[in-house]
């Protein structure tokens, strides 16, 4: 494990001197230390690093939780609702659509709809955190849209697991998914009405105590909502959204980030580690394929929504780069279809779609500037550069919006 945050470490530093994100510079550790790696073996078994790996994305997202306050999703729920649904219809919709295209077969193209359609929470987190982007006001469409798609995976998962151990049971099916939904909604219910009586119970002077306690009910209620079928993330990050609503609120955030940074990186470097170079060769073309068909639709997606919020081309160019990443997902339906022996190409075609996606995602949202001089309402003005939008950490209030394009701003800006 010290070797893993060493090596993470070293990597990092030495990339940010180039201006390269964190995030593929740990996956590269992973890549370059893992087995399937001439060289320096670090770790054999990349289950050794299970349950720092699952650590590390429950932090990640117990901390977004901490900043997406209960107002926000009382306030935008209807818009956020619609900007998730449009996003996994297109996605998920085009994930299908190519599936089939391959001709790989119809339980390989479900497999792979739910590849190319879920992004990834864990590194959209990292993105919006790294960029200095959690106060933009498209950060809430963002985070709305995660949630959403949370929601359609613990369903999706449950509806797809019958058919790939292809069982004839749809009551199996249709009950995993009741549970998962009746677990999300109590969570739903406890962040709606529960947030005092939590804030009264977790609160103390003591830091110490305070660590302890935030972090055995983060992890607590995450393991009891996998074990509903809920994806343990999801279950994190509604216990951040009680906890950021507390009294104690702003010193959780401030003591969560050493463990948040920590355990993050091992969570990517442990992703690094079930990348098998070797087999990419053979999905080239497929893997460059898909990871077209996803730019293009998470544009689409990114327009759509911002246009639903009232927000102009920074914000849209925004959403669009910051969802592209995709990651933990995509790599459970490998494992699923890996152990019901489907298509052998599956695996490699995740392998290597995810691993460029998640290098091109943060490089793209840090240049997200750039797509927006080519959206609509990016021509004439600076099309979304500055804080807010392509460039991390402003001045408070700068959304990014072109002030120089009269056309929707006062709408925007009142959005």
């Amino acid at each position: 494990m010290g070797g893993a945050f060493l090596a993470a470490a070293v990597l990092a530093r030495l990339g940010g001197r180039i201006g390269l994100p964190t995030i593929p510079l740990f996956t590269l550790a992973g890549i370059l230390l893992g087995p399937h790696t001439p060289g320096i073996v670090l770790v054999k078994d990349p289950h050794e690093l299970e349950m720092l790996s699952a650590l590390g994305l429950v932090l990640l997202l117990f901390y977004l939780g901490l900043e997406f306050h209960l107002d926000d999703l009382k306030a935008g729920g209807r818009k956020m609702a619609l900007a998730g649904g449009a996003y996994l219809a297109l996605n998920v919709g085009a994930g299908l659509g190519f599936g089939f295209a391959l001709g790989w077969g119809t339980s390989e193209a479900l497999v792979l709809a739910g590849v190319l359609g879920i992004s990834s929470s864990a590194i959209v987190t990292k993105v919006l955190v790294d960029m200095g982007r959690i106060g933009n006001p498209e950060t809430k469409p963002i985070l709305g849209i995660i949630v959403v798609e949370d929601i359609f995976l613990a369903l999706y998962l449950a509806a797809l697991q019958p058919i790939l151990s292809g069982a004839d049971n749809a009551t199996e099916a249709v009950l995993d998914g009741a549970k998962a939904f009746g677990f999300l909604l109590l969570l739903a219910v406890a962040a709606r009405y529960g947030t005092k009586v939590v804030g009264r119970l977790i609160n103390t002077k003591d830091d110490e105590l305070l660590v302890i306690s935030f972090l055995g009910v983060a992890v607590l209620v995450a393991g009891v909502s996998e074990w509903f079928g809920v994806a343990d993330a999801i279950g994190a990050f509604m216990i951040g959204l009680m906890l950021g609503s507390t009294t104690s609120g702003d010193r959780i955030r401030e003591l969560v980030h050493p463990l948040r940074d920590a355990f993050g990186a091992i969570f990517f470097f442990a992703f690094g580690l079930s990348i098998n170079p070797g087999d990419l060769p053979v999905v080239l073309w497929p893997v460059l394929i898909a990871v077209l068909v996803t730019l293009v639709m998470n544009i689409a997606a990114g327009v759509t929504a911002a246009r639903i919020f009232g927000f102009g081309a920074g914000p849209a160019a925004n959403i669009s780069t910051t969802l592209l990443a995709r990651g933990e997902f995509a790599l459970i339906l490998a494992t699923m279809a890996a152990g019901a022996g489907l298509d052998s190409r599956l695996a490699p075609f995740i392998a290597g779609y995810v691993l460029l996606l998640a290098v091109l995602g943060p490089l793209a949202a840090g240049r997200s500037h750039w797509l927006a001089r080519i959206l609509p309402g990016g021509r004439h003005g600076k099309g979304g550069d500055g804080p807010g939008t392509a460039e991390a950490g402003g001045p408070a209030g700068d959304d990014g919006l072109d002030r120089k394009d009269e056309k929707g701003t006062e709408a925007a800006v009142t959005s």
